[in-house]
């Protein structure tokens, strides 16, 4: 009788086993014709993939959030430690650049990642950072400044295939920050004074860059050589070799504020274009030791290091 029941059981279990997979297997045959409208758009090989983040409605953005003008030191750096958290996920990036609400990533021309699919990679990369700035507010902001409403970013893919038209790039969102702040700097200064928005408009309407710089040094005693070199550059992300404490050598995403569109930056960091690096330079932090950026970096690896803790 029992095992006449347990018989009758396993047959049971078969047929149903069976007719799920017939099942599955049907359904499989008849829906999956919708695969063929996927369209897999591939990036073309042997170029550099700039992906490019910029944040949507983030005047808005920085007004609720009461962000300093013309620049917050604070939502700079969150940019700049979101961008870490994109370069940790992602070795084919080989350097990074940041200003105001936007970041560029440069990926290797012969990387392969994704099968170089352009919405895997834009997809990816705006997620990460996105996430990466909302979980990192904290961090940056302590318990000063309540975190109102998420941002938002949109990414985007471009392809440039030499190496000048990827200097040119770099070069030309460079410039742009000089130009943007400059002008932040000046109009923000004005309205300081007690100029309305529109009346700080009017009168930097049509001024050149050394007529901006005649208003900052002559009406507020701003030299603006002397404005941070975050605010007038933006910021550079690269990986570099540094020297702890112990002679020992850590790896790290360092934050670099040099001039790109001079030859002398891309011949200081000639692993930029060659992806080749000499193993036994160190790169040396100087005043950054005690940026942020380093900062946050050295706790994650000592925490994960219980018991050997490294320093700068």
């Amino acid at each position: 009788m029992l095992r006449s029941l347990l018989q009758r059981g396993a047959a049971t279990t078969n047929h149903v086993i069976l007719r799920s997979i017939c099942s599955t297997s049907m359904a499989n045959s008849r829906f999956e014709y919708v695969k063929s409208y996927e369209h897999a758009d591939i990036l073309q090989k042997n170029c550099w993939i700039v992906v490019r983040i910029d944040g949507k409605g983030f005047h808005k953005f920085c007004d609720v959030h009461n962000f300093l003008k013309p620049n917050d030191e604070r939502g700079l750096n969150l940019m700049n430690l979101a961008a870490v958290h994109v370069l940790q996920e992602f070795n084919e990036i080989v350097l990074a650049y940041g200003q105001s609400d936007e970041y560029s990533f440069i990926f290797r021309r012969d990387t392969s990642v994704y099968n170089r699919r352009r919405d895997k990679l834009i997809s990816y990369v705006g997620s990460l950072f996105t996430s990466a700035y909302i979980f990192n507010w904290r961090t940056i902001f302590q318990d000063t400044l309540e975190l109102k409403y998420p941002p938002v970013f949109d990414s985007r893919a471009v392809l440039y295939p030499t190496d000048q038209n990827l200097r040119d790039y770099m070069s030309w969102r460079q410039a742009d920050v000089h130009i943007n702040n400059l002008y932040n700097t000046s109009f923000w200064n004005l309205v300081a004074s007690g100029l309305t928005n529109a009346e700080a408009e009017e009168r930097l309407r049509g001024t050149l860059s050394s007529d901006k710089n005649e208003i900052l040094f002559k009406e507020f005693n701003i030299n603006y050589n002397n404005v941070p070199v975050m605010f007038r550059k933006g910021t550079t992300l690269m990986r570099k070799k540094v020297k702890l404490t112990n002679d020992k050598k850590l790896s790290l995403i360092v934050p670099i504020f040099e001039d790109m569109i001079d030859d002398a930056f891309w011949t200081r960091h000639p692993e930029i274009l060659s992806g080749k690096s000499d193993s036994t330079d160190c790169y040396e932090l100087g005043d950054n030791k005690e940026h942020v950026l380093i900062r946050y970096q050295i706790e994650k690896h000592n925490k994960r290091r219980l018991g050997a803790e490294v320093s700068l």
